[in-house]
């Protein structure tokens, strides 16, 4: 909805170097896609990998710490799912519900990958 802050989930764990491309570009279209609505989006998983380094356990939990303490303060998470759901966003979507914040699911009708 117009004027909300929204979390952002969509997919980044890939098994190739295409594929995490692929899905990189895809969480930047669900960032315009937020803001063509007229919403504030914020996707941690798209910004603390480009200073965290992923494939460090203490620096992986860092950015998931900081993450969850971002998606507090929305007012709504967006899930999309063109290209499936991941078990990073599975387990954010557990928090949401747990911690009773509003969702919706969208898709870009993109082609699935799911």
């Amino acid at each position: 909805m117009k004027g909300e802050k929204v979390f952002v989930e969509s997919p980044l764990a890939a098994t190739s170097k295409e594929e995490s491309t692929e899905n990189i570009e895809y969480a930047k279209r669900c960032l315009r896609d937020c803001l063509r609505r007229g919403e504030y989006p914020f996707a941690s998983h798209l910004l603390y990998p480009q200073v965290l380094d992923d494939t460090i356990p203490a620096e992986r939990f860092q950015g998931m710490e900081a993450g969850e303490a971002w998606r507090l303060h929305a007012d709504r998470v967006v899930i999309y799912i063109d290209r499936g759901i991941s078990a990073g966003m599975e387990k954010g979507v557990f928090q949401t519900i747990r911690l009773r914040i509003p969702r919706e699911v969208r898709t870009l009708n993109e082609n699935s990958t799911s």
